[in-house]
């Protein structure tokens, strides 16, 4: 894949991009928003968590909480950080409110709606959130079967925005990093790759169902005796049992 290149994110007035230093590779979450919200589509693949336009709060914040397992309260789950939180993803979700907004075709690998993130609670509500947001025909959602195996998507998440007067624009993400590109090669590679994963995916009929019979299971009081919420009741007890030995034997 070509350098990366730093993206003026307002495409209209701006349509050709130019090259930037190597230290610019990561681009501001601001100007990704920006570039969602001049969109005329948005085409998400995310093959590990629910993408940024889609979640909710207590997602977010969980998502936060794991990757600063060390942090203060507030930096996970204090009052002032939380409020920030709530306030920027309700900012960022505005372009659905929007009938003008972009289209916005969002692939989810099973895994994304399997992984229990912030706990049965936190999941039931961010797929219930999905799940409305397609029931309102604001967005398209298709689930990836884990049985599908090798799949396009393998290399990891992308976005590809298109726009009614500039070129389009796909940002590509990594282990804490992404870049912004206009480059053709990087354009038609994310396009094929979608479209593929597309014809793989679940019908978008069926990935509701699926969507909605995931959030059932996390609310029900027998999730633990379900075969994903066992898995995830093993954990949570070794967690426990662990943190009672730490906290009758500390170091």
């Amino acid at each position: 894949m070509p350098e990366t290149e730093r993206l003026d994110p307002h495409p209209h007035s701006h349509p050709h991009p130019a090259p930037h230093p190597p230290e610019y590779a990561q681009p501001a979450l601001a100007d990704v928003v920006a570039f969602e919200s001049l969109a005329r589509s948005v085409k998400d693949w995310a093959p590990d968590l629910v993408p940024g336009l889609l979640r909710t709060a207590d997602y977010s914040g969980a998502m936060l909480q794991a990757y600063e397992p060390v942090g203060t309260d507030e930096a996970t789950d204090g009052r002032p950080a939380s409020r920030e939180t709530r306030q920027a993803l309700q900012d960022r979700a505005r372009v659905f409110d929007n009938p003008a907004g972009p289209r916005y075709w969002v692939i989810l690998d099973e895994v994304v709606v399997r992984r229990p993130v912030g706990g049965p609670h936190t999941m039931a509500e961010q797929l219930r959130h999905i799940a409305a947001l397609v029931r309102r025909h604001r967005i398209i959602a298709q689930v990836l079967p884990l049985s599908e195996g090798a799949h396009a998507g393998l290399e990891g998440p992308f976005k590809l925005m298109t726009f009614d007067d500039a070129p389009p624009v796909a940002y590509v993400q990594a282990a804490g990093t992404g870049r912004l590109s206009d480059d053709p090669a990087v354009i038609t590679r994310c396009t094929r790759t979608h479209e593929l994963l597309g014809t793989a995916a679940l019908p978008p009929l069926a990935s509701l169902t699926l969507i909605e019979q995931a959030a059932e299971e996390y609310e029900s009081p027998e999730y633990g005796n379900t075969e994903h919420g066992r898995e995830e009741y093993e954990r949570e007890e070794y967690r426990r049992r662990y943190e009672e030995q730490e906290a009758a034997h500390p170091l």
